[in-house]
């Protein structure tokens, strides 16, 4: 897909992985309406990228909310006439053991990580195929391929969002839609995911880990996001994907073995390997 001057919405895109891809596309010349929930680092990113002449505008957006979508995708129209991209990036997630997941943690994390992109897909989808051209990315993870401990909720999420996306490409396929479909499926990538879902988490369930146990975990996690991968390099391969209307967007192949060791067991004696 021609990205040059095209217009990109970006949930998630005021820090992280929603500001790498901002940058990334910037670097085209891309037309920006960046969204999130907190509008000093968007108010922060948005000026950085005004500075280098790209045209950017700004939203409040709860992805767990349809209106607050219906209005995003109101707003880009009413600003830029048209929608090319959409990054469905918005995400949260809390190390927690399975059976110490609160309900309320449960349907915030599912709220967001997958009901988000549906109702990303289902108020811009129309909009683009109305215009003819258009590309659906979502921020998905190896966690959606791969159901690691102390991941419950946001595991079960990201497998929705990685199924939502192979179902939705397969669709547009099946039908000769020209809008085509991407899934993002990020390894340990440099964010703070971790604090900020901490600093949004419902006051229900404010309070801090449930055991010892996943108080390490939280920190281990967190120590992993802090050693990885640059979210300018995710940015970059966001828009090459979206460029070359590649699917599956991997930023660590390599940690794909699991998979394959994965299946190996299933095939052998329907075993379940460690994550």
């Amino acid at each position: 897909m021609e990205t040059t001057g095209r217009v990109a919405v970006i949930t998630g895109g005021a820090s992280g992985i929603g500001r790498g891809i901002a940058r990334a596309f910037a670097g085209e010349g891309m037309k920006l309406m960046l969204a999130d929930m907190d509008e000093t680092m968007l108010a922060t990113t948005a000026a950085e990228l005004t500075e280098q002449g790209i045209e950017v505008a700004t939203q409040r957006c709860d992805v767990s909310k349809l209106e607050d979508v219906e209005a995003l995708a109101a707003a880009t129209v009413a600003r830029f006439g048209a929608v090319h991209v959409l990054c469905n990036n918005a995400g949260i997630g809390i190390p927690t053991a399975t059976h110490n997941i609160r309900l309320e943690d449960w349907r915030w994390i599912i709220d967001v990580d997958l009901w988000g992109p549906i109702y990303g897909v289902k108020a811009f989808l129309p909009l683009m195929e109305a215009q003819g051209e258009g590309h659906i990315n979502t921020t998905a993870s190896l966690a959606g391929l791969i159901g690691g401990s102390y991941m419950g909720a946001y595991n079960v999420a990201k497998h929705g969002a990685v199924a939502l996306m192979t179902t939705l490409e397969r669709d547009l396929r099946g039908r000769k839609s020209p809008v085509h479909a991407s899934v993002l499926c990020p390894g340990p990538i440099n964010t703070d995911i971790s604090r900020h879902s901490v600093t949004y988490r419902p006051s229900k369930a404010k309070p801090g880990a449930t055991s010892a146990a996943d108080g390490r975990a939280a920190a281990n996690v967190q120590g992993l996001l802090d050693k990885g991968m640059d979210p300018d390099e995710v940015g970059r391969l966001v828009l090459d994907g979206i460029q070359r209307d590649t699917f599956w967007l991997l930023t660590h192949p390599s940690f794909t073995k699991v998979l394959t060791r994965q299946l190996d067991a299933l095939m052998a004696d329907g075993s379940l390997t460690k994550a």
